[in-house]
């Protein structure tokens, strides 16, 4: 296996993560500011009100988005495989 093929491996390792993760992420941050919002507009300044809807949110977007997780890192694993198969 040549360096070029373990660096494409590596980054291609890296975007699977982003694209596993991204759902979540973008849902917390969403939910995080449309909280923090909110508290700016009533001037509720409790700190662990932002919590409890994010770990919800997030929850709820990981049991909705796990077929697609799965696929993603499914495919990537077999590549892996594959190419441990093959010997590179």
């Amino acid at each position: 296996m040549t360096g070029a093929a373990i660096l494409d491996l590596a980054r291609e390792g890296i975007w699977v993560m982003i694209l596993v993760a991204a759902p979540m992420m973008i849902v917390g941050l969403v939910v995080g500011v449309v909280i923090a919002l909110f508290q700016a507009l009533t001037q509720i300044q409790e700190m662990t009100l932002v919590f409890v809807p994010k770990i919800l949110a997030i929850f709820v977007t990981m049991l909705l988005s796990l077929p697609f997780m799965g696929a993603i890192l499914g495919g990537y694993m077999t590549k892996l495989a594959d190419m441990i198969i093959s010997g590179g």
